[in-house]
């Protein structure tokens, strides 16, 4: 019987917490690890400033940082109203964790009622402060340093990367590619500590970005399988490497996927043909972002044939 995954709305908070972070470390991503700078580190704390502790620390850091949130403060709706602030419209709420301790009477090995002390896990909501309108000065720290843009930055570059046509926005600490939404998410340039290093990342997600249904259609699940996310991160630092020798980028951002090669080292091993369907696939999204960003089209049936023999 195949297995299904339990909706986050029928989990345990337990089971909930631990399945996002399971999702995250399969990522190849330590989620309590921020690999941008700029904003002063903190554990998260509730509305009167004393520190969470235990698994809501690593579970709020997560969140804050998938989310872009900057504040460290968490509140309840309530919480929030009191300080005279107003949770925005549609901002939807994460929960944070504590034990309950309650008697029960159970009975005893003679027989006799007794009265037995249990814990149970519950849950509640909570908001960033970022989430916030209204709420006092304090609840939105400053960066530690004002924001400064890195040096490096192209004309030239701005100009390809502009012309791709991708919907492209910069907000929070974290780059990635939704494909649902269709929408490139960046940080802002001033949390690199070089221009180049933003291009280069750009030009990771923007391959992404190409699999689209409506580009190149790239659904590695049916030549994959399981492995399909581990083939797909490589087929997009293929094809960013290939823009960055087209662009003049640098390759020293790919560390910060150094985690990947352990997925990649097994999907290798397992499949001898894998790395020759990546490395067609990344020259088919990197014509694409060279086509639409204005470069001359490299692009040959030679190409394509290498394409559908590698598959």
């Amino acid at each position: 019987m195949p297995k299904f995954k339990r909706s986050a709305s029928s989990q345990s908070p337990a089971q909930r917490i631990t399945a996002t972070i399971i999702e995250k470390l399969e990522q190849g991503t330590k989620p309590w690890v921020k690999p941008w700078r700029g904003l002063p580190v903190s554990r998260p704390l509730r509305a009167c400033g004393t520190p969470y502790q235990g698994m809501n620390t690593f579970w709020l850091w997560m969140i804050a940082d998938a989310s872009g949130y900057s504040s460290p403060y968490w509140m309840t709706y309530r919480q929030c109203h009191k300080l005279g602030g107003q949770v925005r419209k549609g901002e939807k709420s994460t929960i944070a964790i504590f034990y309950k301790t309650y008697e029960k009477e159970v009975e005893g090995p003679s027989g006799q009622d007794d009265t037995e002390t249990r814990r149970v896990l519950k849950a509640y909501a909570v908001f960033n402060a970022d989430q916030c309108d209204g709420l006092p000065q304090m609840y939105y720290p400053q960066p530690l340093l004002a924001p400064v843009e890195p040096e490096g930055r192209q004309e030239r570059l701005d100009c390809f990367f502009g012309s791709v046509g991708a919907n492209l926005r910069h907000h929070g600490c974290e780059a990635y590619y939704e494909p649902v939404r269709d929408r490139v998410t960046m940080p802002p340039s001033d949390l690199f500590d070089a221009y180049e290093h933003y291009y280069a990342t750009l030009a990771h997600e923007l391959s992404h970005w190409t699999g689209h249904s409506s580009r190149l259609d790239r659904d590695l699940k049916n030549r994959f399988g399981s492995e399909a996310y581990a083939a797909e991160e490589l087929v997009a630092e293929l094809s960013s490497a290939i823009l960055g020798a087209e662009l003049g980028l640098p390759v020293t951002h790919l560390d910060h996927h150094a985690s990947y090669i352990a997925s990649w080292l097994k999907l290798l091993r397992s499949d001898d043909r894998a790395i020759l369907t990546a490395a067609a696939k990344a020259e088919q999204a990197a014509s694409l972002l060279m086509r639409l960003g204005g470069l001359d089209e490299r692009q040959s049936s030679e190409g394509d044939n290498d394409l559908e023999q590698a598959a």
